[in-house]
């Protein structure tokens, strides 16, 4: 995650907001006056995002001061205060939405990977997100997955191959099978990984034939997960996802699979809310 490619977010972010400018802000608050402002937690959850928060913030108003009191990855309370601004007045309140959807967002994200990795806890498994990411945000995303003790897995179509079900239908159609398929993969020029997706008990018995890096068991029972994991052997990888769910992802894991992946973490993530609030009254610069 370079700093070139969140500053771009965070910029395109801040142009939502306030390109034009914030009349009302500008209209009522005098340009020197400077305050103190703090953001607070209102649920318990993850923290992810701070660091952006602060850019924002920063990227507006570099003599703004900013403390972060709780690091992303940490657990974090409702009622504790998670960053203090000193500055001018006017710029915390431009930055003050555009920082929040970051947080809001990001620890909401952060605070659901957690859970899911807490129902998986003494299992040697590991958690990962996927590419059902929001447009333009994938990278913060994956970042607060991370932040939460996840993995970041397959970030672009350029990390590896992944040979889909899609893929594999339009070959079937010049008799090509899955075999063939992995063989075939394995010639690109970058010499990347090499993963194929499966469905069916069938599939798995020919996937294993092509020897690929890694199999991926897409939306299978967990009665067929059992019998793939005893098919493949140790030197294949084995993920599984679709359909995986807080009350059931122990019960995949348990399966044996090495990882298991969950587009839930980053699509549909449920907001960790936090407010923006100035706890003193504020006094103009001489």
């Amino acid at each position: 995650m370079s700093q070139s490619q969140i500053e771009k977010i965070i910029d395109n972010a801040c142009d939502e907001d306030f390109a034009r400018g914030d009349v009302t802000t500008e209209t009522l608050i005098p340009s020197s006056l400077a305050g103190r402002a703090i953001i607070i937690a209102k649920q318990d959850g993850i923290m992810a995002g701070a660091e952006v928060a602060k850019i924002v913030f920063v990227k507006h108003d570099p003599t703004m001061e900013i403390e972060i009191l709780v690091e992303d990855g940490k657990k974090v309370k409702a009622g504790d205060v998670v960053m203090v601004l000193n500055g001018r007045v006017i710029n915390i309140l431009k930055c003050e939405r555009t920082a929040l959807n970051f947080l809001t967002h990001l620890s909401g994200i952060a605070s659901l990977t957690a859970k899911y990795i807490s129902k998986v806890e003494g299992l040697n498994v590991s958690l990962a997100d996927t590419r059902k990411t929001i447009p333009g945000m994938r990278i913060l995303e994956k970042y607060a997955v991370y932040a939460a003790g996840g993995k970041s897995n397959r970030p672009d179509l350029a990390c590896g191959v992944l040979i889909k079900d899609n893929h594999l239908m339009a070959l079937s159609a010049k008799g090509i099978g899955i075999k063939e398929a992995i063989e075939k993969a394995k010639t690109n020029k970058s010499k990347l990984p090499v993963t194929v997706e499966v469905n069916t008990l069938e599939q798995v018995a020919q996937a294993v034939e092509g020897a690929p890096n890694s199999i991926l068991l897409d939306n299978m029972s967990v009665a067929d997960m059992k019998k793939a994991v005893d098919i493949i052997p140790e030197s294949i990888k084995i993920e599984a996802s679709g359909n995986i769910t807080l009350d059931n992802i122990r019960e995949v894991a348990m399966t044996g699979v090495d990882v298991i992946s969950v587009g839930a973490l980053t699509h549909s993530a449920p907001a960790l809310d936090f407010s923006l609030e100035f706890p003193i009254q504020q006094q103009a610069k001489e």
